[in-house]
């Protein structure tokens, strides 16, 4: 597996972060796409995990803010790929961006259900339950 990152919206890897996130998002969630795809496409970030035979697996993207702060966005795993750890991978090769990148803390709004997979990362949540594209989400840092 391999983990690679791009800002080029032009480009396969992000093609392959939006079919991605097409999938988890617009198809398993329905999420509406002028949600989904936003204007801070070109502003973040994209990481795309690929297995050893080149298929996307796993997506997510970081948008830098003010102060030090970067926001972790769009955090996906197709279906077919769950439960191997995956998340966890990308996730931390985007926190070790950050790091590299002189900025210090990452912000993040998870939906309910995967605030305990972000809580074993060292996230902690705070205020209060917040409605994000029709699902319930919390703040973390």
């Amino acid at each position: 597996m391999r983990i690679v990152q791009t800002k080029d919206t032009m480009s396969d890897i992000y093609l392959d972060a939006v079919r991605i996130r097409h999938q988890v998002f617009m198809v398993e969630q329905g999420v509406p796409p002028e949600r989904e795809i936003d204007k801070d496409e070109a502003n973040s970030v994209h990481f795309v995990l690929y297995s050893d035979n080149k298929e996307p697996m796993a997506t997510v993207r970081l948008l830098p803010l003010e102060n030090g702060k970067m926001k972790l966005q769009r955090m996906a795993v197709l279906k077919e790929y769950r439960r191997q750890n995956l998340g966890k991978q990308i996730v931390e090769e985007a926190e070790n961006f950050a790091r590299k990148h002189g900025y210090n803390t990452i912000l993040l709004g998870a939906q309910l259900p995967a605030v305990p997979f972000y809580e074993k990362m060292g996230y902690q949540s705070y205020g209060d339950v917040f409605i994000d594209a029709g699902m319930e989400h919390l703040n973390m840092e």
